[in-house]
Parts: C-alpha cells; structure tokens; sequence
C-alpha cells in the first residue's frame, strides 16, 4: 500500500503521516481516571468532531483512551497534525482535572501511540475492540450503557 505524502517523526514512539488515511490512536492515564475526569477528557477530544478531525469512534475508559478518525485539511491545504490537535485536547483537560484534584500533573501521559488504519479489516478489528471495551472489562453489560462511548451514527 503506497500513501500520499507519507512522512515519519519521531518522539519516543515512531508517528507515520499520511494524507487521506484513518489513525487509530490511544493513550494511557497515569492513574484510574473518575467518572467526572472521564467525561472531561471525553469532551475535550469530541471537540474538533466536524472541524479537524471526523471522529469515527471514540472511547475514555478509566485506564486508556481510544479513537480512530481522519483528520481534516487545515486553512493553508494541508491536513492537521494529528498530534497537535490530540495533544491540545489531553492538555486542555488536563489542565481542568489538575486545578479540580490539585495534582502536579494531568492523569494521562503526554505522548500517544498512533498508527496508519491500513485496511478495512484493521479497522473492523480496532473498531470492534474500541465498542467492546467497557465490556470487556466489566465496565458494563452493554457498550451503549458506557457514557464516555461516542460512535459515528451511519446511516
């Protein structure tokens, strides 16, 4: 498979870019995140839903965080940078849940695993594991009961 405009960064993980692509991304918490901090970090990252990035899937368990979705062009032609817009929503959060619990630091690590969705059966897989997770680990009996769950509504 050959991407457009392919390039790599690194910062202690490798981060592949490309244009038109999917990225599945998640990130862990240092400590078990609260229901009301779940929910802050579950809107700051629903809040470039339709402007920089269209959010496929979204998930803020107590531990991690998943999504997969594409991210948008920008003014100048280019897309974002996925990881500023990411970053900027786990800081912007962070910094509400520290002035909230008085810690030194936000409850999540500053850097996020990502990668290239190669296929549609990689997505199916991440996909379905992103739905069933708050089952999976007997969060709840159904992922819909799961309130930090946001899925694409297709139709």
């Amino acid at each position: 498979m050959r991407f457009t405009n392919f390039s790599i960064w690194r910062g202690r993980l490798p981060h592949w870019r490309a244009d038109d692509v999917r990225y599945y991304v998640t990130f862990r918490h240092r400590r078990s995140l609260e229901d009301a901090e779940r929910q802050e970090l579950f809107r700051a990252l629903l809040r470039p839903e339709g402007k920089k990035l269209d959010l496929l899937i979204l998930c803020v368990l107590p531990d991690t965080t998943e999504l997969i979705f594409e991210v948008r062009e920008g003014p100048a032609g280019r897309p974002y940078e996925l990881s500023e817009v990411v970053e900027k929503c786990k800081n912007a959060a962070g910094k509400r849940i520290i002035k909230k619990s008085g810690e030194r630091f936000p409850p999540f690590y500053t850097e996020s695993y990502d990668r290239i969705v190669r296929d549609d059966a990689e997505l199916e897989e991440h996909w379905q594991r992103i739905l069933d997770s708050s089952v999976t680990q007997e969060l709840v009996e159904d992922p819909e009961a799961w309130a930090q769950l946001w899925v694409r509504d297709v139709e």
